[in-house]
């Protein structure tokens, strides 16, 4: 119960910090933004959109998801994977160091997920049942940038 009063306090310190350097930060508009881009960066993966996920994340995040692309490319393997839908959006902490601020975002949803081989057989999945999913992601932006979008920093899976 401490615990959870400490990660509140610690959230709410890098939420008012970042909107006290970023007067434009709205709670609201970055929270069903970072449910967009989770959407357009998993569909972006699941494609093998690479120049889409260049935009998208930083040049860390996106290595690894053009890492696993090749791979998969490799392999002749195919995803037919769909977004059934987002139960839950939440901000589980944030920061900002130096310029740069640092929001991460529990992300709750439903996907259906096929892997087909080469021969266009299912290797893994079914789009029949929806697999819970629990994300943790991480968007960053410099302050102050030009650019008013975030990218993705950091993914993890949430417990």
């Amino acid at each position: 119960r401490v615990w959870e009063y400490v990660k509140l306090r610690v959230r709410e310190t890098g939420l008012r910090a970042i909107a006290s350097a970023n007067r434009s930060f709205d709670l609201s508009a970055f929270l069903n933004g970072s449910q967009a881009a989770y959407k357009m960066i998993l569909e972006a993966y699941w494609s093998g959109d690479k120049a889409e996920l260049a935009g998208l994340c930083d040049d860390d995040v996106y290595a690894s998801f053009a890492e696993a692309i090749d791979a998969r490319t490799e392999k002749g393997e195919t995803l037919e994977n769909r977004l059934v839908r987002i139960d839950n959006a939440q901000i589980v902490e944030a920061s900002l160091r130096g310029r740069l601020a640092h929001v991460t975002v529990r992300l709750d949803a439903d996907i259906a997920a096929v892997t087909r081989d080469k021969d266009g057989h299912i290797v893994g999945g079914t789009m029949t049942d929806a697999v819970a999913t629990h994300d943790l992601w991480t968007f960053s932006r410099e302050i102050g940038s030009a650019n008013p979008n975030w990218k993705l920093s950091e993914t993890d899976e949430a417990e």
